[in-house]
């Protein structure tokens, strides 16, 4: 059984491990070799076993084995290549990486930074007529690394920053046994066998990406093959070029991709997707069904969070019951739902989801306070609201920063989110706090309708108010081109007022 990264490689799919399209498949053979040579050349560079090491690349095959290459023998710090300097300033040097790894000749602020605070630069120079995937690192001065070799289960693979919406983002370490447990996790849930290919389509700074796409396909013996990002009006094309027999996303790139399915329903149906994965945040029950209907594919959705190297639970593949609104069975950690004085509540209780098991993080790096906060009797608090049922099925209420609270009433952004993507001209949808002088907070929605649709907000209103409790009805609805999203494709509530302008 996999417990590193290097054991990852070293099972990898003989034929087809890493593909890209428009590129011929890295087999097995090349990729170990390759993670080797990368070894080899940071041990040479002086970086070692836990020493990090910062990664600013496009997305792609390259991105996807330098991250396997690096996380093998030191740990991997993959950062978001759209960045401004002061970001990357900041990032950096909280990180302290001992390298960077940058693209030769990319345009990046990434290069001066580093310089600015001395941390060597190591270019990846890439290989474009070879295998996807394929590439070169360039030398780096410093001797040998006091901690080479391969690295073991207990050593850091990847360190990923929270997302810092709302305080100083912190620091989250995952090893070795941590990924390549939530690896084998989500090639469990999905039955992943040597025939499946996975297109993906998740940027590869992101957890969903590296472990749900990646990882979880090496780790079977399946393939992986990587876009340069994601791209709505290229997918079809990539799935008749590919012929994937799954993919991975957020739901705002769901929906996306069915805006361009809906006109080419023969094209997403010739597909012949074995199954749909969807995570990183809850997708609309009307997205599930509509997507399954286009694509002919059972979708599965499925909960997950940084800290868990990503996945916590799942729905499960029929002919097993998935269930529209609901993140599913736990499938990997263990998961409970704990009160806020800390017991565990039976099922039907509504309270906090706690998990454990080992794809969870030990801890944040160096910061004793936040992890006092996260842990409690050995289970981490996740910050996310749900009840668990009788049979185990998990369905989140919401993120507890993101409940609303207007004037002690409770409010989840979720329920309402759901109301509002029943109405027919609603495409997109999120609800969120906006100040309010009296009674703290009020509800308000964004709102982006269907091509060709009509609807006021007296609509919208009227429509919330035969199916939600009055305080529940949004005081305020704005109709958007397109909503603010995360570098992660998702959906920010939090700040979204602010960011907006509006005000109760």
């Amino acid at each position: 059984m996999a417990e590193s990264l290097f054991d990852i490689a070293a099972g990898a799919e003989p034929s087809r491990a890493v593909g890209a399209p428009g590129r011929p498949w890295l087999g097995g053979a090349g990729l170990r070799r390759l993670v080797e040579e990368i070894g080899r050349t940071l041990n040479d560079a002086g970086v070692g076993r836990n020493d990090r090491v910062g990664m600013v690349l496009a997305n792609g095959p390259d991105a996807a084995t330098a991250f396997l290459g690096v996380a093998a023998c030191a740990t991997a710090a993959p950062l978001n290549p759209a960045y401004r300097a002061d970001e990357f300033r900041f990032y950096l040097s909280d990180l302290r990486p001992k390298a960077v790894i940058l693209q030769e000749g990319a345009d990046t602020p990434a290069r001066a930074i580093a310089g600015e605070l001395g941390v060597a630069v190591i270019d990846l120079l890439p290989r474009p007529d070879a295998p996807a995937g394929s590439f070169a690192l360039g030398p780096a001065p410093g001797g040998g690394a006091a901690n080479g070799g391969p690295a073991g289960p207990a050593d850091i693979a990847l360190v990923l920053h929270t997302s810092g919406t709302t305080a100083r983002p912190k620091i989250v370490p995952l090893s070795n046994r941590n990924l390549a447990a939530s690896a084998r996790h989500v090639g469990a849930s999905l039955a992943l066998r040597p025939s499946d290919v996975c297109l993906n389509v998740m940027p590869l700074f992101h957890i969903h990406g590296l472990v749900a796409a990646v990882l979880s396909s090496l780790a079977a013996g399946a393939s992986v093959c990587c876009t340069p990002g994601f791209n709505a009006l290229r997918f079809l094309g990539w799935l008749e070029e590919v012929k994937p027999t799954w993919y991975t996303a957020v739901p705002t790139m769901h929906q996306a991709i069915l805006m361009r399915a809906r006109q080419h329903p023969d094209q997403a149906r010739a597909a012949g997707l074995r199954l749909i994965r969807s995570s990183s945040a809850s997708l609309p029950p009307q997205v599930m069904a509509e997507l399954e209907e286009v694509f002919g594919a059972p979708v599965i959705e499925a909960y997950g969070m940084t800290e868990a190297a990503h996945q916590m639970s799942s729905n499960p593949l029929p002919p097993r019951a998935r269930r529209p609104g609901c993140v599913g069975l736990a499938a990997g950690p263990e998961i409970a739902v704990m009160d806020e004085a800390g017991r565990l509540l039976p099922p039907g209780g509504i309270g906090e989801v706690v998990i454990r098991g080992p794809n969870v993080t030990a801890g944040y790096a160096a910061n004793p306070e936040a992890n006092a906060k996260a842990f409690s009797d050995g289970w981490f608090r996740t910050g996310d609201q749900g009840v668990l049922d009788t049979e185990g099925y998990l369905t989140l209420t919401g993120r507890l920063k993101e409940l609303i609270n207007r004037g002690g009433e409770k409010i989840s952004p979720l329920e309402v989110d759901t109301v509002l993507m029943d109405h027919p001209a609603v495409a997109q949808v999120v609800t969120f706090a906006m100040p309010h002088d009296k009674l703290g907070e009020e509800v308000a929605a964004a709102v982006v309708l269907r091509d060709g649709a009509a609807a006021s907000e007296s609509d919208i209103r009227d429509f919330c108010a035969e199916r939600l409790a009055p305080f529940k009805v949004p005081r305020r609805v704005l109709f958007m081109a397109d909503i603010p999203k995360g570098a992660t494709g998702k959906l920010q509530r939090i700040g979204l007022a602010a960011k907006l302008g509006v005000a109760g």
